[in-house]
């Protein structure tokens, strides 16, 4: 999986729309992710899980999916996003999810709640254009899942390190550690060759 883009929109501290370039970020390698405690670092780790599965990590999901995620800072009259731009089995898509939210009425006053969006769309290359591909929840989810090749949960496990997951990952026993590494890097050619079943010593999970 590649990051592209991701766009925010009053999420997390960020009242307004904030854009962060992984392409320009990763053009000469690695690159750290910094800055004090409140400045947003975990709301952008937060908002690429949120793209991809619809929810935060971990604790952070109480509240429901809109209350917590949407910025005390944003106008009223603005909606809560957040839109990734990855490639992903050789796939460039593009995933624009917007939580529930209790917006001003048009007329009158008071509030009215607007229901969750979600938008997928993948990119032509041929025709240099993005074709949309589904606004259903429910394919949504199950398309990224299998495209990435684990759950939400395995997902905060293994790449979102500064949630604190990783470390409960590296606690697991070795038969479950081996299932989600022999998944992630598919040691199925491994077992066959050696004609081995997890966890063993040629196996991801053996300790």
């Amino acid at each position: 999986m590649r990051l592209h883009r991701l766009t925010l929109t009053a999420f997390g501290p960020f009242g307004g729309t904030q854009s962060v370039d992984f392409d320009e970020l990763s053009a000469a390698g690695l690159f750290l992710l910094h800055g004090p405690t409140g400045a947003g670092k975990t709301s952008v780790l937060d908002a690429v899980c949120y793209a991809l599965y619809g929810s935060v990590p971990g604790a952070r999901q109480s509240g429901g999916q809109g209350a917590t995620l949407r910025s005390d800072h944003a106008a009223p009259g603005t909606r809560t996003e957040v839109t990734l731009e990855l490639t992903v089995a050789g796939r460039r898509l593009e995933i624009t999810r917007q939580p529930p939210w209790e917006r001003p009425k048009k007329r009158g006053t008071g509030t009215t709640l607007d229901k969750a969006q979600t938008w997928l769309r993948a990119y032509d290359a041929t025709a240099g254009t993005w074709k949309d591909l589904s606004r259903s929840h429910q394919e949504i989810g199950e398309e990224i899942t299998q495209l990435l090749g684990m759950s939400r949960e395995q997902f905060c496990q293994v790449v979102l390190l500064p949630q604190g997951d990783f470390a409960r990952f590296l606690r697991a026993d070795a038969e479950a550690r081996g299932k989600l590494l022999g998944r992630l890097f598919d040691t199925r050619r491994c077992r066959a060759t050696l004609g081995c079943s997890p966890p063993t010593r040629c196996c991801p999970g053996w300790r």
